[in-house]
């Protein structure tokens, strides 16, 4: 497997024009990265021609799904189609069965909260995964309900990186196409939560651990957009310079030019330990298509 593995950005040497980078955000996230994309498209500016797609979390989902062969629009009235199953509630990152947003946030905070640095959170929340998998006997169905969201099984030619971090080392991973990894469980690996994700004899985590929106990636475009369904907050110590704050400006200090999108007044209230029930997903992809109309005419000029 020729996985690329890294916490630094200047191990992944690329160069280009606009890189198009998509945060998670739970089943609401999705939605509304989706919203967003579809209503930008229909106003004109068409993000999805990016020259690289950075996906993370749910943001992966959101990234395989764009290119393929699905229109925005046309997985966004998908989404107004939708009818949550009990199979589907639960986070974008998590495995069948239900997945507690509140559990998950008292059980990841109390592991951030003991932990020195970035690397030694990776580790300890690695390890706490692995421990909750031995102990947990069922077989996952991770890899069939995100298979279902995905219009394509295989990589598109368009450059996409999703992000994991490898359970058992702690260590960043980024998947492309060229990683020996097929595209579903690069998209498994990114979104899995709190029990850890298989392929072949390694395990993998949700990627929004290497460094929250994992914008540093982006490093070496000219412009990039980053969609943000959580705000650019971050649950690490400001010292750890996982924020987005702190990648946006080294990205700017490298030359690039930068635009975020954040939820506005009319949707940020998903954006909580709620933002993992797909009950959300209609008003917050709505918000976001509206959003992305808006923002259009601003970002235009930025993006062509």
């Amino acid at each position: 497997m020729n996985t690329t593995s890294s916490s630094t950005p200047h191990l992944h040497p690329t160069s280009g024009e606009r890189a198009l980078v998509l945060a998670g955000g739970g089943a609401a996230g999705n939605a509304w990265v989706l919203g967003v994309i579809a209503g930008l498209s229909d106003a004109g500016v068409d993000v999805v021609d990016a020259d690289v797609v950075i996906g993370t979390s749910s943001g992966s989902t959101v990234a395989a799904q764009i290119t393929g062969d699905t229109p925005p629009a046309a997985l966004y009235t998908s989404i107004l189609a939708e009818a949550p199953t009990a199979a589907d509630r639960g986070s974008a990152g998590a495995r069948a069965p239900i997945l507690s947003g509140q559990s998950y946030l008292d059980w990841s905070n109390a592991i951030i909260a003991s932990s020195a640095d970035p690397s030694d959170m990776r580790r300890r929340i690695g390890a706490a995964a692995l421990e909750r998998d031995a102990a947990d006997g069922s077989p996952t169905r991770w890899r069939e309900i995100v298979a279902a969201r995905l219009p394509n099984a295989h990589w598109p030619q368009q450059r996409v990186l999703i992000t994991a971090v490898d359970a058992r080392s702690g260590e960043p991973v980024v998947f492309d196409r060229d990683s020996g990894v097929e595209l579903v469980d690069a998209v498994a690996a990114s979104t899995s939560a709190m029990t850890p994700y298989r392929i072949g004899e390694n395990r993998y985590l949700n990627g929004s651990y290497r460094r929250g929106e994992n914008a540093d990636l982006a490093l070496g475009y000219r412009r990039v957009l980053v969609l943000v369904p959580f705000g650019g907050r971050s649950r690490m110590p400001a010292t750890w310079g996982m924020d987005l704050a702190t990648q946006v400006a080294e990205l700017r200090a490298a030359g690039s030019r930068v635009e975020t999108i954040v939820p506005d007044a009319t949707t940020a209230d998903l954006f909580d330990a709620n933002a993992l029930d797909p009950a959300t997903r209609q008003r917050a992809a709505r918000g976001g298509y509206d959003q992305g109309r808006t923002l259009a005419a601003s970002l235009a000029g930025f993006w062509r």
